[in-house]
């Protein structure tokens, strides 16, 4: 029996940097696995189904999504997007951990489908400094870094509920944060069963 695999679920506003934090954190560790998650939109230039996405039709994602079949599932920019269920399970199962990058939405309903994880909020240091590295991207409008900043406070109003909190105010601060608790996360004793078994025939614990 493998010790089981865990969920390290990571919610931030945009231009926080999260992106860059999970990088690095699963450049540093073999042990993580990405979900491969379904989705309604069409397949890009070179996207494989079952490599990028499990491509369906919004007929096959809703039949599903009504059979329990999703962990999570959203709807973003007109198309489904949705955490398989039992695939999640069954990486865990085998020993793998899962790094989830996902909106806070999903991240709550994963913690009530999936009933474990850890769960981390990326703050950004103030509303101003999000806001001039949303502006430096030089990708978005202006119309879209006020709704990105608006739906920033939305997120961190709903933030209360994580177990861990990380500013990013410094990235190689923020890494270590991640890093530690990502470490902590796994001395769990849930996750250690074959620790468990190994001291109870060494010990003869009943």
């Amino acid at each position: 029996m493998n010790n089981a695999g865990i969920m390290l679920i990571i919610s931030a506003p945009s231009g926080t940097g999260k992106s860059t934090l999970i990088r690095r954190l699963s450049q540093e560790f073999d042990s993580f696995s990405f979900s491969i998650s379904c989705t309604t939109r069409a397949p890009r230039p070179g996207e494989q189904d079952g490599r990028e996405y499990h491509f369906l039709t919004e007929q096959d994602f809703l039949a599903k999504r009504d059979q329990g079949y999703f962990a999570e599932w959203a709807l973003v920019h007109d198309n489904f997007y949705g955490t398989p269920k039992q695939a999640t399970e069954d990486v865990l199962q085998a020993g793998r951990d899962i790094i989830f990058d996902i909106d806070v939405q999903g991240a709550r309903q994963l913690k009530k489908n999936m009933g474990q994880g850890c769960y981390v909020f990326i703050f950004p240091p103030s509303p101003g400094i999000l806001e001039k590295r949303l502006a430096g991207r030089g990708t978005d409008s202006r119309e879209t870094i006020q709704r990105r900043l608006k739906n920033a406070k939305e997120e961190i109003a709903n933030s209360s509920w994580f177990d861990h909190w990380i500013i990013n105010d410094n990235l190689a601060i923020a890494h270590d944060q991640l890093r530690a608790i990502y470490l902590a996360e796994k001395t769990r004793p849930k996750y250690l069963h074959t620790w468990r078994e190994k001291f109870q025939t060494e010990w003869r614990l009943s």
